[in-house]
């Protein structure tokens, strides 16, 4: 089981040592294969500038926990807090392979195609069951769970997604060759 000490780093550190970690929630979920990291100092990051509002308060919290927003006012997204407490870091899962619980999601998600499960942070929070009600939770206690990567994949690097600022940074990390994208990466070596 991972536990907080693991996000207590940079998310430049965190973010592709997330990918291959296997992620469970209420034990739905599967492989990580797609992240984004978001700092402080990042114009594209909710906690740009260190400005803390009621919507992006976990982002500042301990590292280890659940910061869990609406994006768009539709999809809720699920990213992972990192660094040290008071300073908004956070790795964004964009991606899962999924591997745990597949009649859960594809009910969930109202689809049967395996690769449409959780190619998206929004799919894999609607496939997983995460909510508001998840903002701030604990990462290594249920209903999450962490299982550390059984071997490092070959890790790619690239643009991220969605975003009108900072897009010439490369900190969007994803497995190399994995089917489970959200969007195909125009890569390098990370």
């Amino acid at each position: 089981m991972i536990g907080r000490e693991f996000f207590a780093r940079s998310v430049h550190e965190v973010a592709p040592d997330l990918i291959g970690v296997t992620l469970l929630f209420g034990g739905v979920g599967g492989r990580i294969v797609e992240v984004e990291a978001y700092d402080h100092e990042d114009p594209a990051s909710h906690g740009f500038r260190g400005r803390r509002t009621a919507r992006n308060a976990s982002m500042f919290g301990p590292p280890g926990h659940a910061y869990v927003y609406r994006s768009y006012g539709i999809h809720w997204c699920l990213n992972l807090v990192c660094g040290p407490e008071g300073v908004a870091e956070a790795a964004l899962i964009r991606a899962l392979e999924p591997m745990k619980r597949l009649a859960v999601q594809r009910r969930r998600r109202g689809v049967e195609d395996v690769h449409a499960l959780c190619s998206g942070p929004g799919k894999l929070c609607q496939a997983l069951g995460i909510t508001a009600e998840h903002d701030g939770l604990p990462l290594d206690r249920p209903p999450f769970r962490l299982a550390p990567r059984d071997t490092v994949p070959a890790i790619v690097s690239g643009p991220r997604v969605g975003i009108t600022q900072a897009t010439e940074l490369s900190w969007r990390y994803a497995e190399a060759g994995s089917r489970f994208l959200s969007r195909a990466l125009r890569a390098t070596e990370a």
